[in-house]
């Protein structure tokens, strides 16, 4: 049985392959599950896959906007590389922006325009995008006992976000935040992104203390 779906590896597209490949199953399977034993590094490395595979796209001629980027579409390989897959509603961007009148993605991932039935552009996937590294620091579900008109209304139209907890390295919550901005004009590329991740997974000197938020106690 082959496995029917657009995989991009290595800057390319790769139609069709054998789902024995990603012996790891999909990222959400994988991050989701009972006793989760992904250490923060290789989560950021997971991340950074993620953020490559995006910027390929992105820089593609037309761009290629995934418009349905989540979790369960990203499979992990027997190396633990993350791969995009599934261009279901994938869209060529001739134009400035795309217009759609359908949300057929998933609520918990999408841009706030894209719940709206607004125009959008690439940016839509730095948003979901956001929602991914999100998912990758808490190992949390998105919006976890909502369902998708509450999703819908509580991001496209009240313009709430999903917390970030305070133990999220800031450097990556400041990609996270930016990525979900309310204008797409204000979040990061692709680029910027990798850009932002990428001295996040070089080794701490020895005699350099490591980055974190430092709350002072009172009493």
């Amino acid at each position: 049985m082959l496995f029917f779906s657009w995989v991009l590896s290595l800057g390319c597209l790769i139609f069709p392959l054998s789902p024995n490949f990603f012996q790891g199953g999909s990222l959400f399977r994988l991050i989701h599950r009972p006793n989760n034993l992904l250490d923060e590094k290789r989560r950021l490395r997971m991340a950074l896959d993620v953020a490559r595979g995006m910027n390929y796209l992105h820089n593609c001629t037309p761009v290629i906007v995934h418009r349905d980027l989540k979790s369960p579409n990203l499979l992990v390989d027997k190396n633990w590389v993350v791969k995009v897959c599934d261009f279901g509603l994938s869209r060529m961007k001739n134009n400035t922006f795309l217009s759609s009148r359908s949300t057929a993605g998933t609520a918990e991932w999408m841009a706030p325009e894209v719940l709206r039935n607004e125009p959008s552009d690439e940016k839509c996937d730095v948003f979901s995008y956001g929602v991914i590294l999100w998912e990758l620091c808490t190992l949390q579900q998105p919006w976890e006992g909502m369902n998708a008109m509450q999703v819908v209304g509580a991001v496209g139209f009240q313009s709430r976000r999903l917390d970030i907890p305070d133990n999220v390295d800031p450097a990556v919550a400041e990609i996270i935040t930016r990525c979900w901005q309310t204008d797409p004009r204000a979040r990061p590329s692709f680029a910027e992104i990798m850009a932002a991740l990428k001295p996040l997974l070089k080794p701490v000197p020895a005699n350099q203390a490591p980055r974190q938020r430092v709350q002072q106690a009172e009493g």
